[in-house]
């Protein structure tokens, strides 16, 4: 038996969206222009460069999500808290509870776009 304290994680991510995703704009893209133009590909070419930089020591993960993710949670350097489950889009719930904690997901699709997760905790 698990409390229920262990059945909730914390994460941080970097959201990339593209033509696919629900909402087509971002705080740093109101009108969506540049979302519209960017095709699935090109969000995942962008978001594993990203990836490669911060395990590469280049840059802190933080840094580049206040900087590029298209989620809102940027302006907390990506940080979205802790959740449980059933209150995250499923591939994101189900990729954020396989990291051990400072570990950092490959590249993650859901309806928002293309994401990859740090978990916190």
């Amino acid at each position: 038996m698990s409390s229920s304290s262990t059945d909730k994680v914390r994460a941080s991510h970097i959201l990339i969206k593209h033509q696919g995703s629900r909402r087509k704009a971002s705080w740093k893209d109101p009108e969506g222009r540049i979302i519209n133009s960017t095709t699935r590909d090109d969000a995942v070419a962008q978001l594993k460069s990203l990836r490669e930089d911060i395990l590469a020591g280049n840059s802190k993960f933080e840094d580049v999500a206040s900087r590029y993710s298209d989620c809102s949670s940027a302006k907390r350097a990506g940080d979205l808290g802790s959740f449980g489950r059933n209150q995250m889009q499923k591939p994101f719930e189900e990729a954020t509870y396989a990291l051990k904690v400072g570990e950092i997901s490959d590249i993650v699709d859901t309806d928002s776009g293309v994401h990859i997760i740090l978990r916190t905790g």
